[in-house]
């Protein structure tokens, strides 16, 4: 819900202009990139479950903040801290459920997450059209937002309670001190090209995607309570994606899959702007999501399996902060682009930035063959000698 609605409500609802809003959201990944490496060092180093703790209750208080102020000291302050939860989380997800399956499984789970997460995110865009509940019930368009914001913030306090339930592994800690030990110089080479790769298509991606409410806004006129459905449906949609996403790889290979699914994504992306309603922009925004984000627990699959174990929270704490960065600064080009008028621009410099990201990734990873992959041909060999 907050990732759907927050550039519709800091600005239709909270009065503050695109610019500022832009400002905002671009903290939020400035401050993501500052923590996501330590934290991630730390999640190796003293227990990944603590981590994901600690940023659920960390998100959870900034949402209220959010709902509750317009004081731009305290958005921008609140900002910092939402992207210190963020930064928490994404360092110890990825390691923890690499750590729980064996390779030939990684895929699949990798897929299971991406559905679970796509789910929740569309069922949390449905969620705004509470807002119009609580319009019924007598409440003002603000009044409700707020309302709606602070339930879910306490939602998602309660949820810490199922965190605590996780357990991990306890003999990955590592053992030597200083810098160089921290830092994941195992898997150095690999981890570059893939947050090289990576950060290229974030930047682009930073100038639609987490504008999409506003930019319905902008151009069809429709309030979030109409856009944040059809979004939720778009991330449901990629819920269902992703679970196809392992027997995709299986047929094409994991670095085919990715580039394909990529690759087709991206005219989907120039097509967006050009649809002259918002229905037919909503079909073809989802298509474009249903492809590109196919890919995206694939590649987290990916560099998961080709780090070291006990590098994992500190790789994946990196790679979320060289994605989050450039995703964030990105936002607010497309956020100032959309506040001028010029509401088609976001989405031809993003597909540009597609482009140059997919032949990198292809460049860089076309003849990477994973251990899965390796272990099944293995096993092939020991069947056909």
């Amino acid at each position: 819900m907050f990732y759907t609605d927050i550039s519709y409500f800091l600005t239709t609802v909270q009065g503050l202009s695109d610019a500022t809003m832009g400002i905002v959201v671009t903290l939020m990944g400035i401050s993501m990139f500052a923590a996501s490496v330590p934290l991630g060092i730390a999640a190796d180093k003293y227990g990944r479950k603590k981590m994901l703790i600690i940023g659920n209750v960390i998100a959870s208080a900034t949402l209220a903040v959010f709902a509750l102020t317009t004081n731009l000291a305290i958005l921008m302050a609140a900002a910092i801290f939402e992207g210190i939860s963020e930064g928490a989380s994404s360092a110890a997800i990825g390691a923890l459920i690499a750590d729980k399956v064996s390779v030939e499984k990684r895929n699949s789970a990798f897929s299971l997450f991406g559905f679970a997460q796509s789910m929740a995110f569309g069922i949390g865009s449905f969620a705004i059209t509470f807002v119009v509940v609580f319009q019924f019930m007598g409440f003002a368009n603000r009044e409700s937002h707020i309302l709606l914001f602070v339930l879910l913030a306490a939602l998602s306090l309660i949820s810490t309670v199922i965190m605590l339930k996780i357990s991990e592994s306890k003999n990955l800690k590592k053992e030597k001190t200083g810098i160089k030990h921290l830092l994941p110089h195992k898997s150095r080479e690999v981890l570059l090209k893939y947050v090289l790769s990576g950060a290229i298509i974030a930047f682009g991606a930073g100038m639609v995607v987490p504008l999409m409410a506003r930019w319905m806004d902008l151009q069809y006129g429709i309030s979030d309570a109409v856009s944040g459905p059809i979004l939720g449906a778009s991330s449901m949609v990629i819920g269902l994606a992703t679970l196809a996403a392992p027997a995709l790889a299986k047929r094409m290979g994991l670095i085919k899959a990715v580039v394909a699914t990529q690759a087709v994504s991206t005219v989907f992306m120039f097509a967006t702007p050009l649809s002259p309603f918002y229905s037919s922009a909503s079909l073809v925004y989802t298509v474009r999501a249903f492809l590109m984000n196919m890919s995206s627990p694939l590649q987290q699959s990916m560099i998961m399996g080709l780090v070291a174990e006990d590098e994992r929270g500190a790789a994946s704490g990196i790679s979320a902060a060289l994605w989050r960065l450039p995703n964030a600064l990105s936002t607010f080009i497309g956020a100032w682009l959309m506040g001028i008028g010029l509401l088609a621009a976001p989405f031809f410099l993003a597909t540009f930035f597609y482009g140059v990201s997919i032949v990198m990734f292809w460049f860089f990873f076309r003849n990477t063959r994973m251990p899965e992959e390796t272990v099944t041909l293995l096993a092939v060999k020991e069947i056909i000698p």
